[in-house]
């Protein structure tokens, strides 16, 4: 087989890197942050399009001034939240609200609108939609609105002519004269409004995988999560991840350039270069700090005797349950130990029982630890119509009881993945199958 020509390697290149930033960052203008590499979107557009709508089923706009991949969710509990980029503080569902409202009124605003106008303007949609909206002369209303705000600014959609959106948090409301982009505007919102009855219909609707059904479904998860655990899947979606694991991951590294981890447990894609998260681990800040040294000491602690390896006794064991008082008791240590030495924020060590949600809602993000209760098969939140009887039903491996065996008063399960983590490494091929089927409990970090 003739190697790839110079030019080939570079097309390839070229494609994968603008995948990539597609895929990272869904919105790309011509004018943003990213506006270096708008050329190669444009450039392999059609290419792009094509690939992404065969193997995610996701739609791809590209325009003269902006890129928009229309992705299409996993389903309730599964997106990814926006954050004030300031302090990494959650969009509350008021903030949610604030910027769908503004989106509204932006749609069709004038090419340029002064600041006041538009919150007026806001504030009168509101009033239309039947959602109230507090006194904006209060200082957390304000704050929330100016929140959501500058996410349109960064998004694009609005531009500071003069003055500033965050105008609007400070104690006497200042002006602003802002230019809108109504064609960005019309394009932030992915999901099918038309066919939504409310907000729990349309990510519903939103998630379904179409024509793909499962394929398509299952390759949404691994491009999006940290890692996806086999009970996580139905088991129609089992079975086929099941036959297609060696070409998908070959597929996902000639589009994306991520490498698989395939172990019994489930199947990591990972992203050596770290840009295609908003997620990191180990990362930098108390939390971040915080969440590794916890579930290094969980996974010493938790980790089985016997992991349940199905070459030695057909168990699988995907998540063990937490103590009761354990986490507080794990924390509490690492506070000592290392809270003053590492300048730990003294606001998390002073609200330990705060510190410790945080530090749980990181692992929980990475797919580490998970909410104790069971996984019930095919419990995406898909809409109807979405068949799961196409295949015969049969599960790959009988995952029914595989997280969270036994009691737990702390209502926490410690996940199989998040023994990439541990202190100690100690890699067991297995003897029946190929050696890339290793358990997640066995891996190197």
């Amino acid at each position: 087989m003739p190697l790839p020509s110079a030019h080939d390697v570079a097309l390839a290149a070229e494609r994968r890197t603008a995948a990539r930033l597609l895929l990272a960052h869904p919105l790309v203008t011509s004018s943003g942050p990213h506006s270096d590499a708008f050329a190669l979107v444009r450039r392999h557009a059609d290419w792009l399009a094509q690939r992404f709508q065969q193997v995610f089923g996701y739609r791809l706009l590209v325009e003269a001034s902006y890129a928009r991949l229309f992705k299409a969710g996993l389903g309730p509990g599964s997106g990814h939240r926006l954050e004030r980029p300031s302090t990494g503080t959650p969009f509350t569902p008021r903030t949610y609200a604030c910027l769908a409202l503004a989106l509204s009124v932006l749609v069709t605003a004038p090419e340029q609108i002064l600041l006041s106008q538009l919150v007026a303007d806001l504030r009168a949609a509101a009033v239309d939609a039947g959602i109230e909206i507090a006194d904006t002369g209060r200082q957390a209303e304000r704050r929330t609105l100016a929140a959501a705000l500058r996410q349109l600014v960064d998004w694009g959609v609005l531009s500071e002519t003069e003055g500033h959106v965050g105008a609007v948090a400070e104690e006497r409301a200042g002006e602003a004269l802002l230019t809108v982009d109504r064609e960005i505007a019309r394009a932030v919102v992915a999901g099918p409004l038309a066919q939504s009855r409310d907000g729990a219909d349309l990510v519903r609707r939103a998630a379904d995988p179409g024509f793909g059904g499962p394929r398509t479904y299952v390759r949404r998860r691994l491009v999006e999560t940290p890692v996806v655990h086999l009970d996580d899947l139905t088991d129609v979606e089992r079975e086929w991840l099941r036959t297609r694991q060696r070409r998908e991951a070959q597929a996902f590294s000639e589009l994306l350039g991520l490498e698989a981890e395939i172990r019994a447990e489930g199947i990591a894609l990972v992203d050596p270069d770290g840009d295609l998260t908003d997620l990191h681990l180990p990362g930098t800040g108390t939390v971040a700090q915080a969440a590794l040294l916890l579930v290094e000491r969980l996974v010493d602690r938790l980790r089985p005797e016997d992991p349940g390896h199905p070459a030695v006794g057909g168990r699988l064991v995907i998540g063990v349950p937490v103590p009761d008082g354990l986490l507080p008791e794990l924390l509490d240590a690492l506070i000592e130990e290392y809270g003053s030495r590492s300048n730990w924020q003294r606001g998390h060590l002073e609200d330990r029982e705060g510190f410790l949600a945080a530090v749980l809602d990181l692992l929980v993000r990475m797919r580490l630890m998970a909410p104790a209760g069971p996984v019930r098969s095919g419990g995406h939140g898909l809409p109807e119509g979405y068949d799961e009887s196409v295949a015969d039903g049969r599960s790959v491996t009988d995952v029914s009881q595989a997280r969270g065996q036994g009691r737990t008063d702390s209502g926490w399960i410690l996940l199989a993945a998040a023994a990439r983590y541990a202190t100690t490494v100690a890699v067991k091929p297995r003897t029946d199958q190929s050696p890339a089927d290793d358990v997640f409990e066995e891996s190197p970090r």
